[in-house]
């Protein structure tokens, strides 16, 4: 879903880099405004609705990724409005609201994997089911019948990518992740501590303490609502539990999606401590004492991202190391300007990921250029490169970590080439480099 997206912004906006994140900037808008439906809702209480859209605004964690060219925020968008949608359908129980839920799951499914969740929690809903109500196995009934047109029409939608002859990479792509059943049964909780160390870390990274004292805070400042709060707990405990134990290879950003009902929670407690205080001088200073986290953090995500005090992790993804990018841009320029009068050819070290795909995006269209990715580097370059070097001017990429290289992002030693451009990352001794091949 995210790459149809990006489609429909591309025909608008020609920059391809500019068009994916727009598509993230207007998905955490959309979060905003969904996020003010469900505390609305959810509570009965505009106030939280309100307090919820302005903590997403101020969230640096929606600060960081509303802004990227990665699914993630479209992740947290649809779960968001899938989470409102189905407080909606427990209490109404109406076909129309059904038949909307399973569009939002199915957006999200089509999305990310980790979309599932919205589908798999729906009998969490029963927590705000009224059992006291006549007719109550009609109503039951109801909604297990409701419920499963959400699954068969979700399901449905999702069932589109079926049709692509790729669709089998999407469960290779998983099993690089997350663990296959088959292999978690020989250590269930072998990972579990550590993971789960680790996924804490980064929540408290990014949502702070004082937000996460104002979540646990959220079953004691008020007594009323006790069901909607579990609703919204069992929404970020279950898939976190669950990444803690199947969890192979783990970023941040997987738990944007499922931080979303903790946000819902803080506002609660903010307006319920405003209820008790209501004096002005006093209101200002639990904005200050709770937000100071955010605003910190949000401050130096603005001025200074090198420095802003966020999980190291995704730090290094976006900043100090390979994934991050850096040289990509000059050496777009460099590469458009030497192929304005002759044929040009570039490769890259590695086949899939950064490179070769951000040349693919930004230089696919210049007939003057080909591109090719080389994966493992050798002592020696390939016998087709230097063939390659002597036919045109022909341009090696180094960028990450191998096993033959010298420094991250320098060639083996035992290559022929020169040296063309060069950009360090912010860790030392690391470097995204463009050589020339010699064609000897």
């Amino acid at each position: 879903m995210y790459v149809w997206w990006t489609m429909v912004f591309l025909k608008l906006i020609h920059h391809p880099l500019l068009a994916g994140r727009l598509v993230s900037v207007t998905t955490g808008a959309l979060s905003a405004i969904g996020i003010y439906f469900l505390g609305t809702e959810i509570f009965h209480n505009k106030r939280v609705g309100i307090l919820s859209s302005l903590l997403y605004v101020l969230y640096p964690f929606a600060l960081v990724y509303d802004k990227l060219a990665l699914y993630d925020s479209m992740v947290a968008m649809f779960t968001i409005w899938a989470l409102y949608l189905e407080v909606l359908f427990v209490r109404k129980l109406r076909l129309d609201i059904a038949l909307i839920l399973a569009l939002v799951i199915g957006g999200g499914m089509l999305t990310k994997t980790s979309a599932f969740f919205s589908l798999a929690l729906i009998p969490f809903a029963l927590l705000l089911f009224d059992f006291s109500q006549k007719r109550l196995k009609e109503r039951l009934a109801n909604f297990v019948l409701l419920s499963l047109v959400v699954v068969v029409l979700a399901n449905l939608y999702y069932g589109v990518l079926r049709l692509s002859p790729f669709y089998h990479i999407i469960g290779e792509k998983n099993d690089v992740f997350v663990y296959p059943l088959g292999q978690w049964v020989h250590h269930p909780f072998r990972f579990f501590f550590g993971n789960f160390h680790g996924l804490m870390s980064w929540l408290i990274g990014y949502a702070s303490i004082p937000i996460l004292v104002l979540v646990a805070i959220s079953f004691v400042v008020s007594f009323k609502y006790w069901r909607e709060k579990l609703l919204l707990l069992a929404w970020f405990s279950a898939p976190f539990v669950f990444l803690a134990l199947f969890g192979k290879v783990l970023y941040p950003r997987f738990i944007l999606f499922m931080s979303m009902p903790l946000l819902v929670m803080a506002a609660f407690s903010f307006d319920a401590l405003f209820q008790i205080v209501k004096k002005p001088a006093f209101t200002i200073l639990i904005f200050i004492v709770f937000l100071s986290g955010f605003l910190i953090k949000d401050y130096f995500l603005l001025t200074n991202f090198a420095i802003a005090p966020i999980p190291a992790s995704d730090k290094n993804q976006l900043l100090n190391d390979w994934p991050a990018g850096i040289g990509v841009k000059p050496s777009v320029a460099y590469f458009t300007k030497q192929a304005e009068t002759q044929h040009i050819f570039i490769a890259t070290e590695g086949t899939f990921g950064l490179m070769p795909s951000a040349y693919e995006i930004f230089l696919e269209k210049n007939p003057n250029i080909s591109i090719k990715g080389i994966w493992p580097i050798d002592h020696t370059p390939p016998g087709w490169l230097l063939s390659k070097a002597r036919q045109m001017p022909t341009y090696m990429v180094f960028y990450q970590p191998c096993n033959t290289c010298g420094l991250t992002g320098e060639a083996p030693s035992t290559w022929n080439v020169t040296k063309v451009l060069q950009y360090p990352y912010y860790n030392p001794n690391r470097y995204f480099t463009v050589y020339k091949v010699n064609p000897k």
